[in-house]
């Protein structure tokens, strides 16, 4: 170990799982971290520590860690001050921005937020809830929930719960009012830790390597060989960003192309390749896209 540390914080829980695959795919490999809330990691310079995502910012701006990773809800709700320095587009099960719902069961008379006017609100985000209302001049009493909050929808009148599809507030048959926060989670620092060149340059540099492995899972490589009197039309069929890179081979009639594509699209474009003229071709999964 040296004597330059960084604390990063991890998120316990729900995010668990979903950061540590991420965190082997930007090639930092985590150990043990189903049995220690200090798991290790194959970087002398930084040390883990694994914390509830709720949690994780009121730590990070009392400088009890450096860095980590929550989500802005959470930043919200406890009106943390800090660095935030990257969005990192992952979650538990879609990748896209959970949202915190305003919900009421199916079969209640609630159908718009003025209803609520005097009710009781059930939720684990008390304070942004609050202020939800508070800014719609809505008078409601809001109580903590300690989970399982989906049960309470028919003991109070109304919850606000974190969903990413709908799905089980569909089957408890409940309906949604309206959206309280949408939520992405966050890369953030503490301030200081932020002005020290070593902590932010490594911050910076995990964040790179981060966001380049999310960039990654949506695409793939491509490879193909072709004659060069085909690759103007060949090119034309490539939807790349950037100019693909073009190599000579051995055989002077032929060139091979290199070219990073959505993979939703490979199925779709490798038949058309093939009918073009291009051989060869060969697809392959990314661990890293840096732009």
């Amino acid at each position: 170990m040296t004597e330059k540390i960084l604390k990063l914080g991890i998120p316990a829980g729900s995010l668990q799982d979903a950061t540590i695959e991420l965190f082997n795919k930007a090639g930092f490999h985590i150990h043990d971290s189903k049995r220690s809330y200090l798991p290790r990691i194959d970087d002398g310079q930084i040390q883990l520590i694994m914390l509830r995502a709720q949690e994780m910012s009121r730590y990070v701006e009392n400088g009890v860690i450096d860095a980590g990773i929550t989500g802005y809800d959470w930043i919200m709700e406890n009106g943390s001050d800090v660095v935030e320095v990257c969005q990192l587009a992952y979650s538990k099960t879609t990748g896209n921005p959970a949202r915190w719902v305003l919900v009421v069961p199916d079969e209640s008379n609630v159908n718009d937020v003025k209803d609520l006017a005097g009710g009781i609100i059930a939720t684990e985000l008390v304070n942004v809830t609050k202020k939800y209302f508070a800014d719609k001049n809505i008078n409601v009493k809001v109580e903590f929930s300690w989970g399982a909050t989906e049960v309470k929808a028919r003991l109070v009148d109304a919850i606000v719960e974190l969903t990413e599809t709908g799905t089980s507030l569909q089957a408890n048959n409940l309906r949604i009012l309206d959206t309280v926060i949408s939520s992405t989670t966050r890369f953030i620092a503490n301030k200081q830790a932020w002005n020290d060149k070593f902590k932010r340059e490594k911050i910076e540099n995990i964040s790179i390597l981060l966001n380049a492995a999310i960039e990654a899972r949506s695409k793939v490589g491509l490879k193909m060989n072709i004659k060069k009197d085909a690759l103007k039309s060949i090119l034309k069929i490539l939807p790349a960003e950037k100019s693909p890179t073009v190599s000579p081979l051995a055989d002077q009639d032929y060139v091979a192309i290199e070219v990073i594509i959505e993979d939703k699209i490979e199925r779709s474009l490798v038949p058309v390749l093939k009918r073009a003229g291009a051989s060869g071709i060969i697809t392959y999964p990314l661990n890293k896209v840096i732009h």
